[in-house]
Parts: structure tokens; C-alpha cells; sequence
């Protein structure tokens, strides 16, 4: 039997910093709402309230609870776009590898070649010639590789959360502007 005594009240809910359902990232909200307008939705099911009915106390919690929604947010965007760039120059790192392996094995038979050249100027044979064409395709490989690693490492440098911090700038300006006109 329950009567009720389990469930966190609204303060305390608030002090425990648990987030209603469907706020933040990966919540349940409505479909194709975001975090905000998630909590938005629960915060009004909750109490039922617009803001014009609320006193003051409560729209300074109303606010400063939308401004942690927002700041963990914008965190969580930074954190995805870090990953995302991180990941790109992983990538670009191991094509970069794999391009040093294809042109260490094409320095080999480059090397195999000249001797296999040396030999034939001696003595008249031509196998060298096969030796030269697999180099020659081994450094197409490692071109190829290497060009694909120097574009991933162009657009994955320097890591940094570019639209989080646009983003960031735009909502600093909105209040930059609300204190101008107070």
C-alpha cells in the first residue's frame, strides 16, 4: 500500500537537482521537443500554472531551473561536437598509419627493385621491372591514404565546440541587450 510518502515533493525534487520527465538530453518529452520545451510541458502539467499566476519566489525557481536546463544544454552540445571532432582525427590518425605501413612496404620493394636493377645491369635480367610496378601501386595506395588522413585531420582540427559557442555568444547577447533596455 502506498500513500504517497515515497514520492519527492516538488521542493524536493528541486533540491535534489533531480530533473523532471522528459527535461534534459534523451528525455521522454513530446515528440521532437527539446529538453526545455520538455521540462516546459511537465513543469506546466505539474502545476498547472502559466507565469502569470505565479509570485515572484516561484518565477525566480522557474528561471534559474530554465537557465540550468539551458546551461546543461549547451553542455552536452559541446560534449557532442567534442566527440565528433575527436572521433575525425582518430580516423585521421589510423588512415595516417596505414599509409605510413603501404609506404614502408613500397620503400621495401623499391628498394628489393634497384637491387634486382643492379643485378640485371650485370648480368641482363629483368625481373626488377615487376618490382618497381607493386612499389609504384603501393605508393598510389599510400597517396591515396595519406590524402584522405590530411583531409580528415583539416576538418577534425583544432577540436573545439564551434556551435556551442556560438550559441553560447547569441544567448549572452540577449541578456546583454535585456540589461541595456532595464
Amino acid at each position: 500500500m502506498s500513500d504517497g510518502a515515497d514520492k519527492p515533493t516538488e521542493p524536493e525534487t528541486a533540491a535534489t537537482g533531480a530533473d523532471p520527465p522528459g527535461s534534459g538530453p534523451g528525455g521522454a518529452g513530446p515528440a521532437g521537443a527539446s529538453g526545455a520545451a520538455a521540462a516546459d510541458a511537465a513543469r506546466q502539467a505539474r502545476n498547472g500554472r502559466n507565469p502569470e499566476e505565479m509570485t515572484v519566489g516561484e518565477l525566480v525557481f522557474e528561471i534559474s531551473d530554465r537557465a540550468s536546463v539551458l546551461v546543461r544544454e549547451e553542455i552536452e552540445l559541446a560534449k557532442t561536437e567534442v566527440s565528433e571532432k575527436v572521433s575525425r582525427l582518430i580516423q585521421g590518425g589510423a588512415t595516417a598509419v596505414a599509409a605510413g605501413v603501404f609506404l614502408l612496404a613500397a620503400l621495401v620493394l623499391i628498394m628489393h627493385g634497384i637491387a634486382w636493377l643492379l643485378n640485371d645491369l650485370l648480368f641482363d635480367d629483368n625481373v626488377w621491372a615487376g618490382f618497381l610496378v607493386e612499389a609504384g601501386l603501393f605508393l598510389l595506395v599510400a597517396t591515396g591514404a595519406g590524402l584522405y588522413a590530411w583531409r580528415a585531420f583539416k576538418r577534425g582540427a583544432p577540436p573545439t565546440p564551434e556551435m556551442a559557442i556560438t550559441e553560447a555568444k547569441e544567448i549572452k547577447a540577449v541578456f546583454d541587450d535585456n540589461e541595456e533596455k532595464s
